[in-house]
């Protein structure tokens, strides 16, 4: 009776683990596929922050939004160490 008891004990315990292992490799392939995601959005972002970042677009927003100007080379003061 013993050893019967501990067969069906070992039975359910292999059948347990193989579903816990089953569960946990699909959430571990959910897991990698939002990585994936995730790397390819970073990309993007990296390559528009490139894009907003660039020094004509900062001078342009800077003449349209702030009026700024490009002073005369007379008005220019170069500071020297």
């Amino acid at each position: 009776m013993a050893l019967a008891l501990a067969a069906t004990a070992s039975a359910l315990a292999v059948a347990y683990a193989k579903h816990e292992t089953r569960r946990l490799f699909v959430e571990l392939r959910a897991l990698q596929q939002e990585e994936e995601a995730l790397q390819v959005a970073w990309g993007r972002l990296v390559l528009e922050e490139g894009a907003w970042g660039t020094h004509g677009r900062v001078e342009r927003l800077a003449r349209e939004r702030l009026g700024m100007v490009v002073p005369p080379p007379e008005r220019v003061v170069v500071v020297r160490p």
